[in-house]
């Protein structure tokens, strides 16, 4: 039995013992004898695995590509194409986004080639070109205001989206009909829409000067009837009507610019002396932004002028003779004589009444006569004597209209401090720190209040003091990780296509590999086959299982195995192979006898 074993048992079926392998490749054999569903299961992994692993390595070689500009609207994308085509500039479009991306080494090369080839983004509103379009025979005077009004509309837009800002801008004009009735009279309006780019906003000045914008270009139309929105919604033309607000933040401005160049002052007198790092200053400054306007007005009494003087003097004589314009009123008879109420005393009043003319008689009847003409003095005839005198005169007058001007600095407070001065010993080299002397202290206090404008009747203060600094003030800087860096992520591209790719080969293709060419079939029989061509099968096959050769290898199990195991084996066998289980009962047979 022992005899019959090694000529019906191959334990190494190979070339040797069969017949010649496909073109000369023995896995071609193994592959053969696999069914058709893990032949192709075996191919797809084995494509998968070499497409995967090019995919790799293409993933590691390709360079980093950046945008070349945000978007392309408003370009012509075949003209750009074109260009870095000629240019020779590589680029690619990213298929989502639709985004033109270029090597990030040739992103400025490209866009001055751009620039060069005249290739630049285009606004797409509609200015004053649309009124050089030929208009037709009937246009009605609505198309020609509503082509005003729109080319108004896109000219306006261009000029805000002209702002750093802002992307782009929408405007829109309602501009009622005029009207010749006053009371029906109504006032345009309008309303902008600002595109922003994307982490930025707009400062309520650009939105007032926005507003401005829009107002002054519009006949009639008032600020107040101006609305500023963005493109998320938010209302900005309500924070520009918010003047208060608006000249509040103006004025904080102001104060911390004045104080900012009042504190580079200092630091331009302080640095040539100290150096850096040696002394910090701080300014402080009370403004005042009250608009005060005051009008006065002074006389002086002590200084009368005469302006101007006016005189009128009027002096009528009349005589005894006929009088005024001949008619009724000089023709009619003299009003009755009336007694006097007190009689004359003297001579004159017997006498009587003296008519004018009539030579002048003294108490005795005697004439009077004039000494300076020695002629006898009549009497004077009736007279009007009328004199009028004006004079105007002028007192010394000061008027004078004081207007404060606004922000007006009402308080310097100025701090600095000093560190210790750093002496450094010629012969060891030793650097020592010695605080400042107070004359030294008073000179710097000087020089500062010199640089601020100190003025000690506005109250301002300047304080120079010495202390030395913590040795730590110095701001640590941190360290940019390495992993931060960008070279370490084109490095890592590498080392992980590198690991994948070992993986891949060691971990899939190479098993799988083996597997069809049956090295690990050959190693578990080998000792089996040596054995089995030396004949020496009788009991000594230790823990080893033969494996029966055939189009399907059956692995019989060793001596140690139980009974059972060995029955099912052999059950196995012969369902498998009945003939060959046959011949083995034979040579049993003839053996015994």
């Amino acid at each position: 039995m022992a005899d019959a074993l090694p000529d019906n048992v191959p334990a190494n079926p190979g070339p040797a013992g069969g017949k010649a392998p496909l073109f000369g490749l023995s896995f071609l054999d193994n592959l053969a004898e696999m069914t058709m569903l893990r032949q192709v299961g075996l191919m797809v992994g084995l494509a998968a695995s070499v497409a995967i692993g090019f995919a790799v390595v293409l993933w590691s070689q390709q360079p980093d590509y950046r945008p070349l500009y945000g978007s392309l609207a408003g370009m012509d994308a075949k003209q750009v194409m074109e260009t870095l085509a000629a240019a020779d500039i590589a680029y690619t479009v990213e298929p989502n986004s639709g985004a033109l991306l270029v090597k990030a080494d040739d992103v400025s090369r490209a866009r001055l080639k751009l620039a060069a080839a005249g290739v630049t983004p285009t606004d797409s509103n509609i200015g004053f070109e649309i009124l050089d379009k030929d208009q037709g025979l009937g246009t009605s005077q609505f198309m020609e205001a509503t082509r005003y009004r729109r080319g108004l509309e896109g000219e306006l837009a261009r000029t805000i989206s002209s702002l750093n800002n802002v992307k782009g801008a929408r405007v829109h004009l309602a501009i009622p009909k005029s009207s010749v009735f006053v009371r029906d009279e109504r006032k345009p309006s309008a309303s902008v829409l600002v595109e922003l780019y994307g982490g930025r906003s707009l400062e309520p000045g650009q939105v007032q000067a926005i507003i401005n914008l829009v107002a002054t270009s519009v006949p009639e139309l008032n600020k107040s009837q101006i609305t500023v929105v963005d493109q998320k919604g938010n209302l900005l033309s309500d924070q520009a009507q918010n003047s208060e607000l608006t000249m509040a933040g103006k004025q904080f401005d102001y104060s911390r610019r004045m104080e900012s160049m009042l504190t580079q002052r200092v630091h331009n007198i302080l640095q040539p002396v100290l150096g850096n790092d040696r002394y910090k200053a701080e300014v402080s400054a009370d403004v005042d932004f009250s608009a005060v306007e005051s009008t006065s007005e002074q006389f002086n009494p002590d200084q009368p002028a005469l302006r101007s003087e006016q005189s009128t003097s009027e002096q009528r004589t009349a005589s005894n003779g006929p009088q005024g314009v001949p008619g009724a009123l000089s023709n009619q008879p003299p009003s009755p004589a009336s007694a006097p109420q007190q009689t004359a005393q003297g001579g004159a009043a017997g006498a009587g009444m003296i008519q004018p003319g009539q030579p002048l008689l003294d108490a005795n009847g005697q004439q009077i006569m004039d000494p300076a003409t020695g002629q006898p003095m009549l009497a004077p005839y009736p007279a009007d004597k009328r004199s009028q005198s004006t004079r105007n005169f002028e007192l010394d007058r000061s008027i004078s209209h004081t207007k404060q001007q606004q922000g007006r600095v009402n308080r310097l407070s100025v701090a600095v401090v000093i560190d210790d001065k750093v002496n450094i010993n010629p012969a060891n080299g030793e650097v020592t720190q010695v605080p400042w002397t107070s004359d030294q202290l008073a000179r710097f206090t000087r020089l500062v209040q010199d640089a601020v404008g100190f003025d000690a009747s506005r109250g301002d203060s300047v304080s120079v003091i010495n202390v030395p600094f913590s040795t730590e003030r110095a701001e640590v800087v941190a360290d940019i990780p390495f992993y931060s860096q960008p070279w370490f992520w084109d490095v890592l591209k590498q080392v992980l296509g590198v690991l994948f790719i070992l993986v891949l080969v060691f971990g899939v293709l190479r098993p799988v590999l083996n597997n069809i060419t049956g090295h690990g079939r050959n190693k578990q029989v080998a000792g089996i086959g040596s054995d089995a061509e030396m004949g020496s099968l009788d009991g000594e096959l230790a823990n080893d299982r033969v494996s029966l050769g055939g189009p399907q290898s059956i692995m019989l199990p060793s001596p140690s195995e139980g009974y059972d195991a060995q029955l099912n084996a052999i059950k196995s066998l012969v369902a498998e192979d009945p003939g060959r289980v046959a011949q083995v009962v034979k040579e049993w047979i003839n053996a015994d006898e």
